[in-house]
């Protein structure tokens, strides 16, 4: 899928570099206001790089949106400095509590219903609202000096891998934003859980650090929606982000292969008889299958060090210039649950079982 901009004003981007916002209070307090006064400003956050606008500015969204090449009803994540700040922007309940209580600050998203203080321009028209407290000090710094919430989608544009360092941010956004906050690596490297709150308990909407295991020792009740492992139709309104459209992908096809290891490996060699392929895969794989064109991510088994890495990973394999990549498919539970959602999506459900 290709996205259509506009013809836009071409921005000059500062770059600041900040690890200590303490240290760089005078830097912080410049971002902040650059966000009051309805620019963008790219962030660091535990999870990926956030594009960051006024959340209560209706204009500070749409311009979100155009940097991007978002679709208008994908909506955004308001990012809070407190659990408590929530009270302004959404009908919380006792369960938002709960979660708050053992998530945040961290890489949890709550969506409730929202308050008119929220502009549907923010939510693409929803009812509802998403809400987070990010854990990094360089954003949750950002947040308390800008006075006001957030709004940010990952900092890259709409259907490519989120950046998970200032690099990736600065090739996709410079031009498109006021400044880009160079705050070194994200520490997860997935987007946040997302998680939509009723009465009975939650609807899990993105897996993410954030486990379906961890959320089941705090709700009674917690389901995975349907949506967060299929395809939706061209009909149906995203929830919350990354759900609708293809995501997180590469230029060149991805594909996942099903199957064991020894399938993996002698697959991928008989590929590359015939095809210009490149291999994301383990340190291990990539000792078996030899060779050029392999990108590493983490151990087989490890799979926060994946986490950590997909998104690099997709990007380093992209610039190889293959006419195809090939990754596994992880397992669907734990942390694998969020690493299959970002893959699938990735690779459009291109699975091959071998």
């Amino acid at each position: 899928m290709k996205w259509h901009y506009s013809k836009r004003l071409v921005l000059k981007t500062e770059i600041i570099k900040i690890i200590n916002p303490t240290e760089s209070y005078p830097d912080i307090e410049r971002a902040a206001s650059i966000i009051r006064a309805g620019g963008l400003v790219v962030f660091p956050t535990e999870t990926v790089y956030g594009l960051g606008g006024n959340g209560t500015d209706p204009a500070a969204a749409t311009k979100i949106y155009e940097a991007k090449g978002r679709p208008s009803d994908n909506p955004l994540i308001l990012h809070l400095a407190q659990p408590s700040d929530a009270e302004s922007y959404a009908v919380t309940n006792e369960n938002y509590y709960r979660l708050a209580a053992a998530f945040m600050p961290g890489p949890l998203t709550i969506i409730l219903p929202k308050k008119p203080t929220v502009p549907d321009r923010v939510t693409g028209g929803l009812p509802s609202v998403a809400l987070r407290c990010p854990s990094h000090p360089v954003a949750h710094a950002l947040i308390e000096a800008a006075g006001l919430p957030i709004a940010a989608p990952s900092a890259n544009i709409s259907g490519r891998p989120s950046p998970t360092n200032a690099r990736y941010a600065i090739e996709d956004l410079s031009g498109r934003v006021d400044m880009i906050i160079d705050g070194g690596d994200c520490e997860i490297g997935l987007e946040s859980t997302i998680i939509s709150l009723n009465r009975d308990g939650a609807l899990l909407l993105r897996p993410g650090a954030v486990t379906y295991d961890a959320l089941c020792c705090v709700l009674e009740r917690v389901e995975i929606s349907p949506a967060a492992m299929g395809e939706m139709t061209a009909d149906d309104r995203p929830l919350a982000p990354g759900m609708k459209y293809r995501h997180y992908a590469p230029s060149s096809p991805l594909v996942l292969l099903d199957g064991p290891d020894e399938a993996f490996i002698c697959y991928i060699k008989q590929k590359r008889l015939t095809e210009n392929c490149a291999v994301i895969c383990s340190p291990e794989e990539a000792r078996a299958i030899g060779g050029e064109n392999l990108v590493l991510t983490g151990d087989n088994d490890d799979y926060p060090a994946q986490a950590r890495r997909l998104f690099s990973a997709l990007r380093e394999a992209d610039k190889l210039g293959c006419d195809v990549i090939y990754a596994r498919k992880p397992r669907a539970d734990g942390l694998g649950l969020a690493l299959y959602n970002r893959l699938i999506r990735a690779a459009a459900h291109t699975v091959v079982k071998i």
